[in-house]
């Protein structure tokens, strides 16, 4: 691989349930092509999403590494749930795959867990919760992740999860207010689970949330979940 004198290039990939995104970032984690986006395709099974990861890789010029966050849990490069895409993902070595198809060394993270990594101050208790397909949730601790948490899959209200309640599915289906309304409750919800320091929202549907935000909530791009991806590489024993 290139020395590590700033011309290293990472190809940051972002699998989500209705896009994959992509784009390259310099050493310093500064985007140097604009963002590309292809339809998630349907049925989302491993095979064909790599394929689109490889269409957008081929338009994104050189690189020298990849970073991909995935909706889902994530454990050593195999996805091991992956609720909002395919079946087939369970279990699948995606970072070994991806690996054989652009030649190039891969790590793989939970997607959240990426959107956190490009997000967070690196003190005290930081969560991070992203809103779209799912509902995506990244815990750090002074600058620690904690991997995997999948917060989305835990009950929130009314017998249903905090993904039943605030994905996209249902956003369409109940209209801003509501679900901004549930948004608010599902904030303090977290707050007194987790006594958190700062709390960080982002996601395709961070857009829509229309709340007067507590001090300690902030609003982060979308393309947060890119970003993320050069501190997949700051540990090198990995």
């Amino acid at each position: 691989m290139v020395e590590e004198n700033g011309s290293i290039r990472t190809l940051s990939v972002d699998i989500g349930g209705s896009g994959v995104k992509a784009m390259v970032l310099d050493i310093t984690g500064t985007p140097v092509t604009e963002r590309a986006r292809l339809d998630t395709p349907q049925p989302a099974t491993p095979e064909v999403v790599i394929n689109a990861i490889v269409v957008l890789a081929a338009a994104q010029g050189e690189f020298h590494r990849v970073s991909v966050g995935f909706p889902g849990v994530v454990r050593c490069g195999v996805t091991e749930t992956a609720v909002n895409l395919h079946p087939d993902w369970i279990g699948f070595d995606l970072e070994t795959a991806l690996s054989k198809h652009l030649n190039k060394p891969v790590r793989v993270i939970n997607d959240a867990d990426m959107q956190g990594l490009g997000a967070i101050a690196g003190k005290g208790v930081e969560l991070v919760i992203t809103l779209g397909t799912g509902f995506g949730s990244a815990l750090f601790v002074d600058g620690k992740l904690v991997p995997n948490m999948e917060m989305g899959h835990h009950p929130f209200r009314k017998g249903e999860t905090f993904e039943q309640q605030l994905r996209r599915a249902e956003l369409e289906k109940i209209g801003d207010k509501r679900w901004n309304r549930r948004l608010e409750k599902a904030i303090v919800s977290l707050q007194h689970l987790f006594n958190y320091d700062c709390l960080y929202i982002g996601g395709g549907e961070a857009v829509r949330v229309n709340l007067q935000l507590p001090l300690n909530v902030k609003l982060i791009p979308n393309i947060t979940g890119l970003l993320g991806g050069i501190a997949l590489w700051r540990d090198e024993k990995r």
